[in-house]
């Protein structure tokens, strides 16, 4: 005779269990691919209405004799303000100036970081004090630092008193900020001076990534100190190496802040650059279109720059692996 399974009984199951759908793996595998989407949203969300939207509007402004005034008409005129902008002396006079900036203080923030993350690679009761003493004027905020550098620098400043009165190297006070070769000498030297520990830490970051095998096998074969550095350390933080020269060429040519403080691009617009002379024109004399014009060339000129920077660095480590 034929039992009938009553409930509580098992037929391959455990006693009281009920049978559940089988989970859909598809189903599943949506859930968890838009978690990362998630938590990308609020980033991505920032980054289009601060940076995307307003350099999508400075864009559309540059193609105008843009007015802010409520009720005015902006006019449409093409291309004319890149044309002024190409035309224009002083424009190119800023170009100079933030050249020179960019090439007066990369090469030093990454040759003097590069030193001195060597110096404290190894360990030393004192190694943290210095780490913190030279990463410091990293994170000081630039008013402050630019300020002190201004009176630094002043006609009666600390400078001109410890050379002229202290140490008798000059015979008169030198008006640094007065002049424009002295006061871009000045604003490079703060660039470099805020930019050294933020390089340090970088390469200090890529030290640590260094094979110990390697500096071993060299010295097992008689290699020195410059023969380990050339054939062992830079070419380990070579890709830290072309980080920082984009990023530092890119911050070199937007100086904008430490200009400001210290001369304001003075004398008479001699020590403008680019984002200060953009600046003037845009919040000084409200000619938005033609500041917004400056802002787009240098722009491209930064995208063309950190493009090349990239293919060279890339060309040369296809050719280092051939």
């Amino acid at each position: 005779m034929t039992s009938i399974p009553t409930r509580g009984t098992t037929t391959g199951r455990a006693t009281g269990s009920v049978a559940r759908p089988a989970r859909s793996p598809r189903r599943g595998r949506l859930r968890v691919g838009a978690v990362p989407y998630l938590f990308l949203a609020p980033g991505v969300i920032l980054f289009a209405v601060f940076i995307v939207w307003p350099a999508v509007q400075a864009l559309r402004m540059s193609f105008y004799d843009w007015k802010i005034v409520a009720g005015a008409i902006s006019r449409w005129v093409g291309l004319d303000n890149y044309v002024r902008a190409v035309q224009d002396p002083h424009f190119w006079l800023s170009l100079t100036n933030s050249g020179i900036y960019m090439l007066a203080t990369v090469a030093p923030q990454m040759a003097l970081g590069l030193a001195i993350a060597l110096l404290l690679k190894r360990k030393s009761p004192v190694q943290p004090l210095f780490r913190v003493l030279f990463y410091l004027p990293v994170v000081t905020s630039w008013v402050v630092v630019s300020l002190l550098f201004k009176y630094l620098f002043a006609d009666s400043g600390l400078v001109n008193f410890t050379l002229h009165d202290f140490l008798h190297l000059m015979n008169s006070d030198v008006s640094w900020l007065a002049q424009r070769g002295t006061a871009l000498v000045v604003i490079c030297l703060l660039g470099i001076w805020k930019g050294i520990g933020w390089s340090m830490m970088i390469y200090l970051a890529a030290l640590q990534g260094v094979p110990q095998a390697l500096e071993e096998a060299a010295i097992m074969d008689g290699a020195g100190r410059w023969q380990r550095f050339r054939a062992v350390t830079l070419p380990a933080v070579n890709p830290a190496t072309v980080f920082l020269s984009v990023m530092l060429v890119i911050g070199g040519l937007n100086v904008f802040a430490s200009v400001v403080l210290v001369t304001n691009g003075g004398p008479i617009g001699q020590t403008d650059v680019v984002l200060t002379y953009m600046y003037k024109q845009a919040f000084t004399y409200l000619d938005f279109g033609y500041g917004s014009a400056i802002a787009m060339l240098l722009a491209v000129l930064v995208f063309v720059l950190a493009v090349l920077q990239l293919r060279i660095a890339r060309g040369r480590a296809d050719e280092a692996l051939a």
